[in-house]
């Protein structure tokens, strides 16, 4: 007669259905993320309410597959094989959003562009050209400083202050035009003026005669935001009143199909 032993029990679900030690590892993960990539074992039981040894043994189990690295000084940290799974999935989201910014294309008649925040830095992960023989290109792959862009500018409008001075502080100020915002002061009333209206502009400040209209997608899992890009003598006042709730609209809508399961369809 056969017996069952614990390596034969079927995992432990959630209440969702799902299975509860692959949910708890990734709310470790994403809590590590939260806290700067390195925690302590006792700052993860604080935070996420598990007992040390439920965590330490996620912690091993995520260390063996190289998800986590255990450091020197004994503190855990995100570790490289993350790395291939986000620049994927980076990927995807791009191919995902397409569909959303050809929308926006047809409806602007501008170049539009999805952009994330990879540590201190702007990354384009998708563009969809404009049908003008005048256009705006930047190249999918792209790393800018976020200061100077408007992509940039929406992304920390939801960041506190002290961490936009931390940042700006990290990456310096270079100008990229003479209307590049060049002091941490100006930069923070910039982005107050998203917090109030909405929407962020780059008028000039990463190239001389283009204008940019940007929005942050609204509870994307990573933050993004989608922008339109022109000529300025196309992307004027009177454009932007048009422009705007288009990309607020194609924000909202991207981030419902983000949240959902399966792959976004426009």
């Amino acid at each position: 007669m056969s017996t069952s032993s614990a390596s034969d029990a079927p995992p432990a679900k959630s209440a969702a259905g799902g299975v509860q030690s692959l949910e708890r590892a990734f709310d470790l993960l994403e809590r590590m993320a939260d806290a700067g990539g390195e925690v302590g074992l006792s700052e993860l039981s604080a935070s996420s309410g598990l007992p040390l040894p439920t965590i330490h043994r996620l912690m091993r189990t995520l260390v063996a597959c190289g998800y986590v690295r255990q450091q020197p000084n004994r503190r855990y940290a995100l570790g490289p094989r993350l790395i291939r799974l986000g620049e994927s999935a980076s990927r995807l989201l791009g191919t995902w959003a397409r569909p959303y910014l050809a929308r926006l294309v047809q409806e602007t008649g501008e170049t539009a562009n999805m952009a994330l925040l990879d540590g201190d830095e702007i990354v384009y992960v998708a563009q969809v050209p404009s049908k003008h023989s005048m256009r705006m290109f930047t190249e999918v792959g792209r790393r800018v400083l976020p200061h100077s862009t408007g992509v940039g500018k929406a992304l920390l409008a939801t960041t506190s202050d002290d961490e936009v001075r931390a940042l700006l502080s990290r990456t310096g100020m270079p100008a990229a035009t003479e209307k590049t915002i060049t002091t941490p002061e100006a930069f923070l009333a910039a982005l107050q003026e998203v917090r109030t209206h909405g929407y962020a502009v780059d008028d000039n400040e990463q190239e001389l005669g283009v204008r940019c209209l940007a929005v942050s997608v609204p509870d994307s899992p990573t933050a993004a935001a989608i922008s339109i890009s022109g000529p300025a003598g196309r992307v004027t006042d009177a454009a932007t009143e048009k422009i705007v709730p288009v990309l607020q609209q194609v924000a909202a809508e991207l981030s419902q199909a983000l949240a959902t399961s399966g792959t976004p369809t426009a």
